[in-house]
């Protein structure tokens, strides 16, 4: 038996707060046939939550052979008048074959390699078989606020995670919500139709208060239970406090990150009503095609290359450390044409002579295994919708003049703030129920909350100035922002990092890589 090194055992609700990235170790126990699969296995909609098996022997289905080893993906559990099937598919050529399986399907069915990142939330939810525990690496911590590192990293060393489930109840007339685990050796009995219903709390996740319809807003709810992390903004958010909630909306965030070369990074979401302002501070780009991708239509680009390249080809330019150029910028009919992300062989610029302070039109290639920075020249002071609709995201930028709306700007300390994307996040228009003049933006995927119903706000609503501050997010948070929420936004291909002997002189398309 392989010996571990290290195990761990957690509480469900412990994960869901704990840091880190981590990788599955993959489970080497077989499953005997796809019942077993199906009743221990989460099967979800999205790839992530589509687990994938292999069968040590040959597996004949009706429209195909599956070859033995071969990795098939299980997509969804099919209930058609009683008998239930499994929708799976296999990859051949790069194209996707479908196929069920029945329940009763027997084989040694062993679990595919996965390389994919997961964070601890989505091992707890998805990748924790029942009656089984999960082996995993962490790849990276975090230790924001007052959360401890605990987790090794980096190390090789397998962290065994082992579900310890635990039931919530709550008393007949009684607020508090009581935690037993489940293996408390105690005897129940079954009292339902003894009591009304009613009488017992009815606890509402986030989640229930999304799913409502919008004209059953506002409503006035008691939290009942609350996490809210290193987010001191809603500390007013405790057990106990009663509050309006006046509509679920969507807002939208910058997404950005302090910039710096150490691993550990800051990470924040800025709203788009922060008042503070910022100044210009230098990017950097690995490739010209970033320099390409960075181009916008209020000014030209004025990089210094950092790192030498000779050029293969005599049409296209080498470049020694120092050299400057001028990116030209962008101009209207490119900002029209939707083919715009598509590559061509090399980036047109101007080089500056130094000596002689003269321009002379160069083509460099989009490969260049090189590196630029950024000479900043703009001195203005820039609010944060200016920068968005002005450049190009990624931008780098330094707070010059804080946000005097709030005691304490956290910005304000960073060097250099890297504004990264912006994205559109859901929130909930909140007020404590004794200050109706202070309504928050509540983000409803970062805060763990339960509430108790109480009534429907039948009062007057006057909808003050609503608030919103810039949150500070965990690594674990960052990653599932750039993970979900622009999944559906393909990138740009990356164009290849070097040209062979054998290529045409004229042939510099790039290739697609990950």
């Amino acid at each position: 038996m392989q010996k571990r090194k290290k195990e761990g055992i957690f509480k469900f609700n412990s994960i869901f707060s704990s840091e880190g990235l981590c990788r599955i170790v993959v489970d080497k126990t077989p499953y005997a046939n796809i019942e077993e699969i199906v009743r221990t296995v989460w099967i979800g909609p999205t790839q992530q939550q589509q687990p994938c098996f292999y069968c040590s022997k040959e597996l004949q289905t009706e429209k195909l052979i599956i070859k033995p080893g071969e990795k098939i993906i299980f997509s969804s559990v099919d209930d058609s008048k009683g008998i239930f099937t499994v929708h799976c598919g296999i990859l051949r050529d790069s194209q996707m074959h479908t196929f069920v399986l029945p329940l009763s399907q027997e084989g040694d069915f062993y679990e595919c390699e996965d390389n994919q990142l997961y964070t601890l939330n989505e091992i707890a939810q998805w990748k924790i078989p029942k009656s089984r525990s999960r082996s995993v690496t962490f790849t990276n911590t975090c230790n924001i606020g007052d959360s401890i590192t605990f987790l090794p990293v980096n190390s090789g060393d397998c962290v065994v995670l082992t579900p310890i489930y635990e039931i919530q109840a709550v008393m007949k007339f009684q607020k508090e919500i009581l935690h037993f685990l489940s293996d408390l050796d105690v005897e129940v009995k079954d009292v339902t139709d003894c009591y009304n219903i009613n009488s017992f709390l009815q606890s509402l996740s986030v989640k229930d208060i999304l799913e409502r319809r919008s004209d059953e807003f506002p409503i006035v709810v008691a939290v009942t239970e609350s996490f809210i992390g290193n987010k001191q903004s809603y500390n007013w958010l405790c057990p106990g406090r009663e509050v309006v909630i006046y509509k679920k909306c969507q807002a939208r965030r910058i997404l950005a990150s302090e910039f710096k070369k150490d691993s550990y990074k800051r990470h924040f979401l800025i709203p788009t009503s922060y008042k503070g302002k910022f100044k210009r501070r230098p990017r950097e780009f690995p490739t010209a095609y970033d320099l390409e991708i960075a181009r916008s239509m209020k000014e030209k680009l004025h990089v210094s290359a950092t790192k030498a390249f000779a050029s293969p080809h005599e049409e296209l330019c080498s470049v020694s450390v120092g050299d400057e150029f001028l990116i030209p910028q962008l101009q209207t009919s490119e900002m029209a044409d939707p083919e715009r992300t598509t590559v061509g062989e090399a980036l047109a610029c101007e080089q500056i002579l130094l000596l002689n302070k003269t321009y002379k039109s160069v083509r460099l290639p989009m490969n260049m295994e090189g590196g630029f920075v950024e000479l900043v020249h703009d001195k203005r002071q820039y609010e944060l919708l200016e920068l968005c609709k002005d450049f190009c995201l990624p931008f780098n930028v330094k707070v010059s003049v804080r946000d005097l709306s709030v005691q304490e700007d956290v910005l304000a300390d960073i060097l250099c703030l890297q504004l990264e994307e912006e994205i559109i996040d859901s929130f909930l228009l909140v007020s404590a129920l004794n200050n109706p003049s202070e309504i928050w933006e509540v983000p409803v995927h970062r805060l763990t909350m339960s509430f108790q119903f109480l009534r429907k706000h039948v009062e007057d609503t006057m909808y003050f100035p609503v608030k919103s501050v810039v949150e500070e997010i965990t690594e674990e948070q960052y990653y599932m922002m750039r993970k979900y929420e622009n999944q559906t936004i393909t990138p740009p291909p990356r164009p290849p990092k070097a040209y062979t002997a054998e290529e045409s002189k004229i042939s510099f398309l790039p290739v697609s890589a990950e």
